[in-house]
């Protein structure tokens, strides 16, 4: 059976990568030919997928970005089409789930069967068996949010834990419980945010072999050089995801083609920092 985590490093040999695009269509953002119409939600993210399906490791369409649209059968076909134009690149569903039973049963069954995506994003702060419904698919990738790029992850993910010894910060404990109890049949991953590189360094310390999801390259101005040096270890993937940068590199008719540059930069941006 083929993991997610292989899926991971043949795509990563297969086409030189650890950038993975971000599918977060805007209507309001398309090319003037689209724009405003969220039926054609299925035809930008198909054209970009097209333009980049050799570059990624990765695609990450996020779930609101296709439900606030009334879309989600868009989203069914454009995974659809991933799997057809680029059956070597795994499909993660950044839908940022968390819920406990029966509820957590659906959402795994709406992410793996419903939408057919390789990983999925999910919130830990529930506890493993919130986590645990994900790891019954075979295979399947559970990505838990870790230490986050947004500045309110502080709120939470920075804070020290009192009962624990050494009195780790939460996020810590996370990437602890992700490399070791929690990690039952390799299937875990963990999202940490690129504008903390000194973070994404401690992180990989304390989790060694899991794939991390890395966002906030791009727009949100996260160093690419850094985040690989302090994530990338050879056969430990790191996915770092860009999003706005490639999407909408040109609102012109030739925004596919613009999206293939700005992939290909920072593809290659990225590997040229590989220690």
């Amino acid at each position: 059976m083929t993991t997610f985590l292989d899926q991971l490093r043949t795509a990563e040999q297969q086409n030189n990568s650890m950038l993975c695009v971000g599918l977060d269509p805007e209507p309001a953002r398309f090319p003037a030919a689209f724009r405003g119409d969220a039926q054609k939600i299925h035809e930008f993210c198909a054209r970009i997928v097209d333009a980049t399906a050799d570059l990624v490791i990765a695609y990450k369409p996020q779930i609101a970005y296709f439900a606030a649209h009334r879309a989600e059968d868009q989203l069914e076909r454009l995974i659809a089409h991933i799997r057809r134009v680029a059956p070597q690149v795994p499909v993660i569903l950044d839908a940022k789930r968390g819920d406990i039973g029966s509820t957590a049963e659906q959402y795994a069954k709406e992410a793996f069967e419903r939408y057919g995506a390789d990983a999925v994003t999910l919130s830990p702060f529930m506890g493993f068996d919130s986590v645990q419904p994900y790891l019954r698919y075979p295979g399947k990738g559970a990505i838990l949010l870790c230490r986050t790029s947004n500045p309110g992850g502080d709120d939470l993910q920075n804070q020290r834990l009192a009962s624990e010894e050494g009195q780790p910060r939460l996020y810590e404990h996370i990437a602890r419980l992700a490399q070791g109890p929690w990690n039952q049949n390799g299937q875990l991953g963990l999202v940490v945010g690129a504008t903390y590189p000194a973070e994404i360094e401690r992180v990989r310390a304390l989790a060694p072999t899991v794939p991390l999801l890395i966002p906030g390259v791009g727009a949100q101005g996260g160093d690419a050089e850094a985040t690989v040096r302090a994530g990338w270890r050879p056969g430990s993937p790191i996915i770092v995801s860009s999003s706005r940068a490639i999407l909408y590199a040109s609102s012109g008719e030739d925004f596919a083609d613009a999206a293939r540059r700005e992939a290909l930069r920072t593809r290659d941006l990225l590997q040229a920092a590989r220690p």
